[in-house]
């Protein structure tokens, strides 16, 4: 019996044993289930939290661009585009210009445009276009304030067709500021103010366009003339009045067009620097000298061939041409190494000397051809 219960004895704490190493490994195992459990859900929980404020920054983004967007868009909206264009520029020299009105007999004949361009003393000085007053016997000048002042002629000259008139300076509302047509660059913007067409309708009117050339030479029945060329509207009536430059300085002096069906925006003007250097001498009382040769000379059928050139028709005794030799029925080549191809471009060649230069003569006579030497003189 003793050992039976000695054996039960071992038996029984054999399993208490046993019992004891199975309990710890089991209760680590449902630690680990446990914590693995807990790092799934909390990272279940982080994961969600990350994606909610991921979703919520974008929304803003978005939000917030869209705001940017509509406030870009609405100050877009509201956003007033001004244009002054030349309008300052106009203003620099819109006062200064002038209506001129040519009366005969009481009754307007015709009308021009002209500016003032020079104050001195009691008088204001206003530049034109010979052709604008020529044979005018009453000239009246109308001002932007709409006063009317009669005007004198101060002088004039019919090649460079230039003419300066006088009023009252107290009556001279602006004075034009002057500019440089040879700082000026083909391409640069340019306008014109005038009176085309009717005076009483269209006086003071402005047109713009660029400066299309410069040193043209037009040729005329009587002249050549070394001008500027714009696309500014010009018409008749604008003659006279200022072309000028994006600054409102006066570059020139509009006097002509080319006029056809076929062509458009042909306008030109005499250089500033040429009708200035005349102006002042008209102001100053000083002749105008060109050189005169004292010859009267034509286009036309030689009386001894039939080709059409420039003829000596006479030539006036005591002259600078009589000494030299010239005569009637030469005809006129060059002079110095020039081709004379008109009566225009004849004065125009003879007109760059000076007096008291000696130029070459290459004329035909008789069938032959021979150099005179001429010293230029005045008239």
């Amino acid at each position: 019996m003793t050992n039976k219960k000695v054996k039960d004895a071992e038996i029984i704490e054999k399993k208490e044993v046993k019992k004891e190493d199975i309990s710890p490994n089991r209760t680590a195992l449902l630690y680990v289930i446990i914590i693995i459990l807990t790092c799934v859900i909390a990272v279940g929980c982080l994961y969600e939290l990350c994606l909610r404020d991921l979703i919520s920054v974008k929304t803003g983004e978005q939000t917030s661009k869209q705001t940017i967007n509509n406030n870009s868009i609405k100050e877009k909206s509201n956003i007033t585009i001004t244009e002054t264009g030349l309008a300052d520029a106009v203003e620099k020299v819109y006062d200064s210009v002038v209506i001129i009105e040519n009366y005969s007999n009481g009754k307007l004949s015709s009308s021009g445009s002209g500016f003032v361009f020079k104050i001195s003393g009691e008088y204001g000085y206003i530049l034109t276009n010979n052709h604008v007053i020529d044979g005018s016997k009453d000239i009246k000048i109308t001002f932007t304030n709409e006063k009317t002042v009669a005007a004198t002629v101060v002088g004039s000259d019919d090649y460079s067709d230039i003419a300066v008139l006088s009023v009252p300076s107290n009556s001279v509302v602006m004075e034009a500021e002057i500019g440089s047509s040879e700082n000026m660059r083909v391409g640069d913007t340019t306008f014109t103010v005038g009176a085309p067409l009717d005076s009483t309708i269209y006086s003071w009117t402005v047109t713009r366009g660029i400066l299309s050339g410069k040193n043209r030479k037009i040729e005329t029945s009587s002249s050549v003339m070394e001008v500027l060329q714009t696309d500014a509207a010009i018409n008749s009536g604008n003659s006279g009045g200022p072309i000028c430059n994006i600054n409102g300085e006066v570059i020139g002096i509009t006097n002509m067009k080319i006029a056809s069906s076929s062509i458009e925006g042909i306008g030109f003007a005499i250089p500033i620097e040429t009708a200035m250097e005349v102006a002042e001498s008209l102001i100053s009382g000083e002749d105008i000298k060109r050189p005169y040769l004292g010859i009267s000379i034509y286009e036309g059928m030689n009386r001894f061939s039939l080709d059409s050139s420039v003829y000596i028709n006479s030539v006036e005794k005591g002259s600078s041409a009589d000494k030299a030799g010239l005569q009637a029925g030469d005809k006129l080549l060059k002079i110095d190494d020039t081709e004379i191809t008109s009566v225009a471009n004849f004065k125009y060649n003879l007109y760059k000397y000076k007096l008291g230069e000696k130029i070459k003569l290459t004329v035909e006579r008789n069938g032959k051809t021979i150099t005179i030497t001429v010293t230029l003189q005045s008239k």
